[in-house]
């Protein structure tokens, strides 16, 4: 598979380098290329503190003095040391763990709190799927997260005058964010498909770098399905229960199906929380398409790979749909 990433204009051949570092989140808790984004932009850093943003919207005429500046590319250089050093450095799960396990856990959860420059959360619950990554990351533990891709996100909120709440639901451009488009070996954007009542969903892939970790993204806003279909990923947690319902089918069979897709071998399924339930069902299908046996073997053989985890063990916390 192949990745590629939006950009108004090339790069200049010395700043390539720039990219590969906007691109790879871990910049958002480890700060050692901090004042490198700070000389790019100064002002636009302390006001998002988002390097791909700051990548894709400095002037031409910026870049251009920067390619010039010996300092500043000492300094790029060095932090691409960094970075490669990071990669290659022994870690925790080789040390402890190594060969012993192979493939990867699959990590599926509604929401992924890794940094404000990518808003596909609301609070508790993204914050602790965003610190797995960054953990699994820092110990090399080979965890590939799954998750949605949303238009507008949560809502954002303020207050008027009077101290009444507002909401807000800004457009997540995908090209403003630090997440590229998975493609084939043809250059073809990934797409997979789920059925729902009636039709098929198409789904767009998109990849984040966390590190050494891998989160793959999901969404439903490609020109190929229906308008309604497309606000399917719009928001997090809106809708009424039939779009809940209809994400939780992306999430939990779509992710499955996309990580069947890559080849991804991945003994254990972690579910953090219910929204991912579905693919349980899916895994369970997969085997029994590979084995030929029954569904209910199928189940069965998959269990003991299946992990769940919930931070809201209570009524209220859960989605519940009727039959």
């Amino acid at each position: 598979m192949q990745t590629d990433y939006y950009f108004p204009r090339a790069l200049p051949e010395p700043l390539q380098g720039l990219a590969t570092l906007a691109l790879d989140l871990r910049w958002s808790w480890n700060h050692g290329a901090d004042a490198l984004w700070r000389q790019v932009a100064p002002r636009l850093w302390e006001e998002t503190a988002n390097p791909w943003l700051i990548l894709v919207t400095v002037s031409d005429r910026r870049l251009e003095e920067l390619a010039g500046d010996r300092a500043f590319l000492d300094m790029l250089q060095e932090q691409l040391k960094v970075r490669e050093a990071h990669f290659g450095a022994e870690s925790w799960f080789s040390e402890n763990i190594g060969a012993s396990f192979s493939g990867h856990v699959a990590y599926f959860c509604m929401e992924f709190g890794i940094c404000e420059s990518l808003p596909i959360y609301s609070g508790g619950l993204g914050v602790l799927a965003g610190d797995y990554l960054k953990t699994a990351c820092d110990l090399n533990i080979p965890v590939i997260g799954i998750g949605l891709l949303y238009q507008q996100g949560y809502f954002r909120q303020a207050l008027d005058a009077d101290g009444d709440q507002l909401e807000f639901y800004p457009y997540n451009d995908p090209t403003m964010l630090p997440v590229v488009p998975l493609r084939d070996d043809k250059g073809e954007w990934v797409r997979i498909s789920i059925e729902l009542p009636g039709r098929r969903l198409r789904l767009r892939t998109w990849r984040g770098r966390v590190g050494r970790r891998t989160l793959l993204l999901l969404d439903s806003n490609d020109p190929l399905n229906h308008p309604g279909d497309r606000a399917i990923t719009s928001e997090l947690y809106g809708g009424g229960g039939e779009m809940r319902l209809q994400q939780e089918m992306v999430l939990g069979i779509g992710g499955w199906r996309l990580l069947e897709t890559l080849g991804i071998d991945s003994p254990v399924c972690h579910m953090n929380e219910g929204h991912a339930a579905f693919a349980v069902l899916e895994r369970a299908r997969y085997h029994m398409r590979r084995s030929g046996q029954p569904f209910p073997v199928a189940l069965r053989a998959t269990r003991a790979g299946n992990l769940f985890t919930t931070h809201t063990p209570v009524e209220a916390g859960f989605d519940r749909f009727d039959p």
